[in-house]
């Protein structure tokens, strides 16, 4: 089977979501590190400009949003599966509200002055400004949520799902799901703040449940040159499509836009190649790539005829 290549760097909090996701699966993987800010030439032979992380490609197909790559994952290995019997929508829907709602709580939260201190400590002036410069642009009109209303609202989330997990191994029981790694990086995230994170102590529960996930760990992967990743796709043919299940009045091969809703919009243009109920995909042509296919999930995408 072809390889599993994760784009991503260590202190991303959605890619260590996806990380802990290969871990439990027992997958092996290549990991390819890349800059944690714009510009990414190597990442974006590959998506076109996508500018979230991480990034997965398997040859010539490369997958954008954690929430599809969690389905392109369960898709190669089911078991263990990420969305056990009788509470697969369930786990998504909490999932969602993980990645979205508490995640900008949490960032907001930890990035408190206390926890922005302990984060950049050493970090040269110049090189915090581009990243703040950087994450400006990536939350494009998003509010930005105030350290004392975050730190009320995150408190809250912290008491209800420690009441939700109760004495359960994990949010749905004896078994993880897919809500359980969107919350976990959402927690992983604030543990990076420092002395903001000591107020994941005051809940027994989720401490022994984070110990519990932490424990898949991030399983067999090897590092791999950015050059290498594009060679493979280069060389590799993208997967077959299976068809356009049409709701935008487009047809497969039409100049077509994809881009985030929320954070991270910038635009990525191609041609349709496929469309299925929960995600579509858009062909590129690249100088150095070749021919690659792009995969964006529907919830949190928006794809529009290009001008």
């Amino acid at each position: 089977m072809p390889e599993i290549i994760l784009h991503h760097y260590p202190m991303s909090p959605f890619a260590e979501k996806v990380r802990l996701i290969v871990g439990f699966k027992g997958l092996h993987w290549s990991s390819v590190h890349i800059p944690n800010i714009m510009p990414k030439p190597d990442l974006t032979a590959l998506t076109g400009g996508y500018r979230k992380t991480p990034v997965l490609q398997i040859g010539a197909d490369i997958y954008c949003d954690t929430a599809l790559i969690a389905d392109v994952l369960e898709e190669r290995a089911p078991n263990p599966t990420l969305y056990p019997s009788g509470v697969t929508s369930a786990s998504r829907i909490l999932a969602q509200w993980a990645d979205s709602t508490l995640f900008w709580t949490a960032v907001a939260f930890a990035m408190q002055p206390a926890g922005l201190a302990h984060m950049f400590e050493g970090t040269p002036p110049e090189t915090i400004k581009a990243f703040g410069d950087d994450r400006a642009v990536f939350r494009a009109n998003m509010p930005r949520m105030r350290s004392a209303d975050a730190s009320t609202a995150f408190a809250l989330y912290l008491e209800r799902l420690e009441e939700t997990l109760g004495k359960q191994n994990f949010f749905f029981g004896t078994a993880p799901s897919i809500a359980d790694f969107s919350i976990y990086h959402c927690l992983w995230f604030v543990l990076r703040g420092g002395p903001v994170a000591k107020i994941l102590e005051d809940f027994p529960a989720l401490q022994s449940w984070r110990a519990r996930m932490a424990a898949f760990g991030h399983g067999a992967h090897e590092k791999l040159d950015s050059g290498a990743a594009i060679a493979i796709a280069r060389d590799a043919t993208p997967g077959k499509s299976s068809g356009n299940l049409d709701s935008h009045g487009l047809a497969i091969g039409d100049r077509v836009v994809a881009a985030a809703t929320d954070t991270g919009v910038d635009p990525i243009e191609g041609t349709l190649y496929e469309a299925t109920k929960s995600a579509f995909s858009i062909a590129r042509e690249d100088q150095r790539a070749g021919r690659v296919v792009v995969h964006f999930p529907r919830l949190g995408f928006e794809l529009r005829r290009a001008k």
